[in-house]
């Protein structure tokens, strides 16, 4: 009897665990493409035409469309882009269409987490719309194939193909002020961050703390409050024999310290303190 209960018991746990993995009609696809100097990410499902008529019977002309299946597709930036006059800011939207035999509606939506077209449609949501001509291809795209095209550092194009139909949606990114704001922060010198890392490597590794002082000099000039890189200022004037100095900028930073709530900057600081008063 027992033998016969774990049997069940057995047959049964394997039926409820066991799931039968099949291909997806539609299979996921996602990619990322940067454009200049922003990051777009396009996450679609891909339906296949599978011998049907697609545009016109498939997807209905004059109705919205999700542009795929199953999860709505959605695309996202690193940084506004500009379709034509209008500018979409960072983000992620859902991409919708409307086909009709000529054209199409193309949508931005800002809501992202529809399945399907939203019901009700919101035009609040609609963060951009605009028409496009169909371009008709002499061959069979069987799966639906979306793609940045066209890669230049301001811009590219969206391309959409589906059947014997193919949409492009240019758009420009703003690559060049960020190369330029770039340049002009390179130009006038190295950051706070990068004197405080340079010199806290000069004195962990013991090159050349006359050196390292003085770039963590320049580092306390530029941020005064970051109490971390006055610690690091104080054990350098420490370690040049400037054990006067090195209190003087260990108290700053223990004041700051406390401030912020940072515990173990107040210690650190406190036992240095007490260390250097015997040696000054």
């Amino acid at each position: 009897m027992k033998k016969l209960f774990l049997g069940i018991f057995t047959v049964l746990s394997f039926s409820m665990n066991a799931q039968v993995q099949t291909p997806a009609l539609s299979p996921v696809s996602k990619f990322e493409q940067k454009v200049g100097l922003t990051d777009i990410t396009i996450q679609y499902s891909r339906p296949g035409k599978r011998d049907r008529l697609v545009f016109g019977d498939v997807v209905p002309f004059g109705e919205i469309w999700r542009l795929g299946a199953n999860e709505n597709t959605k695309i996202t930036s690193s940084d506004a882009i500009v379709f034509g006059k209008d500018t979409v800011k960072a983000g992620t939207y859902a991409i919708y269409a409307k086909p009709e035999k000529d054209n199409w509606t193309l949508f931005l939506y800002s809501e992202t987490t529809n399945w399907g077209v939203p019901d009700p449609w919101d035009t609040k949501k609609v963060v951009y719309e605009t028409k496009l001509p169909v371009v008709q291809l002499n061959d069979v795209v069987e799966t639906l194939t979306i793609s940045i095209e066209k890669i230049e550092n301001n811009g590219a194009s969206l391309v959409i193909m589906w059947d014997k139909s193919k949409i492009t949606l240019p758009f420009t990114v703003n690559t060049k002020d960020k190369v330029l704001a770039s340049i002009k922060k390179t130009m006038e010198g190295p950051s706070a961050n990068d004197y405080n890392r340079s010199a806290t490597f000069y004195y962990q590794e013991k090159i050349d703390v006359k050196k390292a002082l003085e770039w963590s000099t320049k580092a306390c000039e530029m941020r005064p409050e970051a109490y971390w890189m006055l610690r690091t200022k104080a054990l350098l004037q420490a370690e040049n024999g400037d054990f006067k100095g090195a209190i003087v900028t260990a108290k700053k930073s223990m004041e700051l310290a406390e401030i912020d709530g940072d515990a173990a900057y107040v210690k650190m600081n406190k036992t240095s303190i007490e260390e250097w008063s015997k040696k000054k």
